[in-house]
């Protein structure tokens, strides 16, 4: 009896937070995963051993032939890739107010990872994920809507990978969906490393404060979200989809 091929999910920045907690969601439904990363090899191996038959591969998505060896590589593992999870990104934390603490090559870099980077992760597995009429999934932040988060750049670029979300679905389709998702404050070790475990310990605890839910998300709420986009939502194209806990909706103070 001929065992059915496993459905392939590539997922860029798995090294950690949303990335890792997607490929370990993904793997766990049985899915093979490709964990990239850009840096943290021992953490990124550490990630696929714990997937199955995944593999890790090193790549900067900021670079179009970086993107294209990064699908590359799930095409001569597996001969398909069926969903595509642009995770990767950067910022810089700058105060809004600070407005000289931003340059133009801040922009440029932020943007150059944040939107540019899916976009050509996405260009570079089109044709694939047509044939197999998958999936695309971008994580994005609800700083897209409410010009809030760790800088205006972020913001802004997460803005703009929002607006791309709707472009890539309205073109790739019918084979083809793609979304965003949209998280608040999560539990992860970005924010860690930015603030210091103490206070971010207190930036979740002030987060929670502020939402109709009362909690802050987990690496693990956001995958949920991801893999239920990818599995599931047929008739979902197009969509930001705010993990939020309702940040989005809570008025201004």
């Amino acid at each position: 009896m001929t065992r059915p091929v496993p459905k392939v999910a590539l997922i860029t920045g798995a090294s950690s937070g949303i990335g890792a907690a997607s490929a370990l969601e993904l793997a766990k439904r049985g899915w093979s995963v490709v964990v990239n990363y850009s840096k943290s090899a021992a953490e990124a191996q550490k990630v696929a051993a714990q997937c199955g038959d995944a593999i890790a591969v090193q790549a900067n998505v900021a670079e179009d032939a970086e993107c294209r060896k990064l699908a590359q590589a799930a095409l001569d593992k597996w001969g398909r890739i069926d969903a595509l999870v642009n995770n990767a990104g950067t910022t810089k934390f700058v105060k809004h107010t600070d407005l000289d603490g931003l340059s133009a090559d801040d922009f440029l870099r932020i943007y150059h990872l944040n939107v540019v980077g899916p976009f050509q992760m996405t260009r570079a597995c089109a044709a694939a994920l047509k044939a197999s009429r998958g999936a695309v999934v971008n994580v994005s932040s609800v700083a897209s809507q409410l010009g809030t988060g760790s800088s205006i750049a972020y913001a802004s670029s997460k803005a703009g990978l929002n607006a791309m979300t709707y472009s890539l679905a309205r073109v790739l389709g019918p084979e083809v969906r793609v979304n965003a998702v949209c998280p608040g404050y999560v539990d992860t070790p970005w924010q860690h490393n930015a603030l210091g475990m103490e206070k971010a310990r207190k930036a979740a605890e002030h987060y929670a404060g502020m939402v109709p839910l009362k909690d802050y998300a987990r690496p693990e709420d956001v995958a949920e979200v991801i893999a239920w986009l990818i599995e599931g939502g047929r008739q979902v194209t197009g969509e930001a989809i705010y993990v939020d806990g309702g940040l989005h909706i809570t008025p201004p103070r």
